[in-house]
């Protein structure tokens, strides 16, 4: 059996290249729109997004709170080290198969359905916390997405009738303006609630190894955390900026404008509750109710239909890698 300290770098080390994938392959909910308008180069979107990334990790830990101790039975973790390690990597290896495919699936289903089937594999059906599961995950994961088309679609109404009357070029001009501001908003709120979530993996896994007493984020995590998230923003994850920006609907600024705005709201209300939502869920379909605002068959149903393919299997392919990693470890002796 290794020295437990070094098993718990290398837990921690993963979980922190997790977090860059996370925003490597996320990248695309904060500054797709804004590129695919051409309000900002590439280059200047993604720094600002990592910047203000960094910025959203340090607002709060509600969400790593509920990755920490609402997934798994924080009792259970406790009897194995390599649990943690097992569910990043089934979330790395779905996070990178999507990032290759260009869909934007959810890195924090990815995680979580790691967790949920590494924590089965080791302890049996009766790991995972269900209850939590169903208010704090599932529920989300429905509603989340129907919040983002609906926000998305009644703000887009909205907005197209204050502006009816004016010129479509003054129209351009304002809202080229004013999708800085949504991005930054979109940004910001991403850093809320994603990078909290490899913050609770980390809290988890120093927990497990009886390193802290008790479920709280110490601050060298939020710092490293926010960093890893910050930098993998800024690397860009051009497949899925290029779907979001221009497969789903042809983007205006002001379309831009409404997207970003509303699913930066909605991210901000689910991190305040607690919930680990799909950042990529609630901008996605934000996007195709802006969309379908003006007209439904403005919206490219097929490439919709194909992410919400990759939402559906998210949770159960990142359960089952993540249950063989933690089999095959505990077959070469790494897994107590």
């Amino acid at each position: 059996m290794p020295d437990l300290p070094i098993l718990l770098v290398a837990v921690v080390v993963i979980a922190l290249i997790f977090d860059f994938t996370n925003g490597a392959h996320d990248s695309a909910n904060a500054i797709a729109t804004i590129v695919s308008t051409k309000v900002l180069s590439p280059m200047t979107a993604v720094l600002m997004a990592g910047a203000l990334n960094l910025f959203g990790a340090f607002l709060g830990t509600s969400v790593a709170h509920t990755i920490g101790s609402g997934i798994i039975r924080p009792e259970l973790v406790t009897g194995s080290q390599c649990l943690v390690l097992a569910a990043l990597l089934g979330a790395i290896f779905w996070n990178l198969l999507t990032w290759y495919l260009g869909l934007p699936s959810s890195s924090s289903h990815a995680l979580i359905g790691g967790l949920i089937g590494s924590g089965i594999a080791f302890g049996g059906w009766s790991a995972p916390s269900y209850d939590s599961i169903c208010s704090k995950v599932l529920i989300p994961l429905f509603l989340s997405p129907v919040a983002g088309f609906v926000s998305g679609y009644l703000l887009m109404v909205l907005l197209s009738w204050m502006v009816v009357r004016a010129s479509p070029g003054r129209v351009n001009f304002l809202f080229k303006k004013l999708q800085i501001l949504s991005s930054a908003f979109m940004a910001t709120s991403h850093g809320l609630n994603d990078a909290q979530k490899t913050m609770g993996i980390i809290t988890l896994a120093l927990f497990s190894f009886h390193q802290i007493p008790e479920m709280t984020v110490p601050f060298w995590v939020k710092l490293s955390c926010a960093l890893a998230m910050g930098i993998g923003t800024a690397s860009g994850g051009w497949k899925i900026v290029k779907t979001m920006g221009h497969k789903i609907f042809k983007l205006e600024p002001i379309h831009g404008f409404a997207a970003e705005t509303a699913a930066a709201a909605v991210i901000s209300g689910a991190s305040a509750l607690g919930a680990p939502i799909s950042t990529t869920h609630i901008i996605s379909t934000t996007v195709i109710g802006v969309g379908a605002s003006k007209r439904l068959s403005a919206v490219r149903w097929g490439v919709a239909g194909r992410l919400v393919v990759a939402w559906v299997l998210t949770i159960p392919a990142s359960a089952i890698v993540a249950a063989l990693c933690y089999w095959a470890l505990e077959m070469v002796g790494l897994a107590a």
